[in-house]
C-alpha cells in the first residue's frame, strides 16, 4: 500500500537518478574548460571573413561571470540532490538542464573545431536553459531559479554573439556592425519575453545586462554602443518592475 503523499518506490528512483545526472554533468560541464584549448573567439581559418574582435563580443572581462555560473550550478546541484532529490518541482527543471549541460560539456572543443556547429550547439544550450528556468521552482529561489536564470541569461546573449560572429563571418546578410545590432536586438528581446514567461527572475534580466555592458565597454562603434544602452535601459527598468515582485 502507498502512504499518502508519497511517491511510489520507481517515481522516487527516477527523480533521484534525475538529480545524480544533474550532479554529474554540472560537474563534466564545469571542469571542461581544463581539457580543451583556451577559447577566446573563433580563429581567423574558421570562417570565410575573419572576425577579428567582433563587435557583437563583449569584452574580455565580462566573461569573468562564468566563474559565478560553474559555482552556483555545483552549489545548486549539490543541494538539489542532498535536499531536493525526490521533490517534483526539481524534476520538471532538471530534464531540460540536463540537456543543456550535456551539449554544453563539449562546446570549447566544438568551438575550437567549427564556428557553425558551436553557434547550432550554443543556440540548443540556451534553448532548453531557457526551458529550465522556466520550469524552475520560485519556492527554491535562490537554490535552483537564481543560478539556472544566471545561466540561461548568459547563453542568450552568448548565443547571439555567436549567431553575429558566424553569420558575419560567411558574408550573410550585412557586416559584423550590422549583426551586431541584430545580436543585441534580439536577445534584449529574447529576454524580455522570457520575463514575461514565467515568475520574476531578474538574475536571468541581470546576465543580459551584464553581456550588453561588455559590448559597451569594448566600444565598437557608437551605433552599437547605443543600441546596447537602450537594451540595458528597458532590462533594468523591467528587473526594478520583477524585483518589486519577487
Amino acid at each position: 500500500m502507498i502512504e499518502p503523499n508519497r511517491a511510489p518506490a520507481g517515481i522516487t528512483d527516477m527523480k533521484q537518478l534525475y538529480a545524480l545526472a544533474t550532479l554529474i554533468l554540472t560537474i563534466t560541464f564545469v571542469i571542461s574548460p581544463a581539457f580543451t584549448d583556451p577559447f577566446t573567439g573563433f580563429r581567423a581559418d574558421q570562417l570565410p571573413n575573419p572576425q577579428i574582435d567582433p563587435p557583437v563580443q563583449p569584452a574580455g572581462y565580462a566573461f569573468s561571470i562564468w566563474g559565478l555560473i560553474y559555482g552556483w550550478l555545483i552549489v545548486s546541484a549539490v543541494f538539489g540532490i542532498w535536499k531536493r532529490g525526490d521533490d517534483p518541482a526539481w524534476d520538471r527543471m532538471r530534464a531540460p538542464l540536463i540537456v543543456s549541460l550535456a551539449l554544453g560539456t563539449p562546446w570549447l572543443a566544438i568551438a575550437n573545431a567549427s564556428a557553425i556547429w558551436a553557434t547550432v550547439v550554443i543556440w540548443g544550450m540556451a534553448a532548453f536553459a531557457i526551458a529550465a528556468l522556466i520550469r524552475a521552482p520560485h519556492a527554491d529561489r535562490w537554490w535552483a531559479q537564481a543560478p539556472v536564470a544566471l545561466y540561461a541569461g548568459w547563453l542568450t546573449a552568448a548565443a547571439f554573439v555567436s549567431l553575429g560572429t558566424t553569420a558575419a563571418g560567411y558574408g550573410l546578410l550585412t557586416d559584423g556592425f550590422g549583426w551586431a545590432l541584430i545580436g543585441i536586438t534580439g536577445a534584449s528581446i529574447l529576454a524580455i519575453a522570457v520575463q514575461h514567461m514565467r515568475k520574476p527572475a531578474p538574475e536571468y534580466s541581470a546576465a543580459v545586462i551584464w553581456a550588453l555592458i561588455g559590448i559597451m565597454v569594448a566600444g565598437p562603434a557608437v551605433t552599437v554602443s547605443s543600441t546596447a544602452l537602450v537594451g540595458i535601459a528597458i532590462l533594468l527598468t523591467l528587473n526594478v518592475v520583477n524585483l518589486r515582485a519577487v
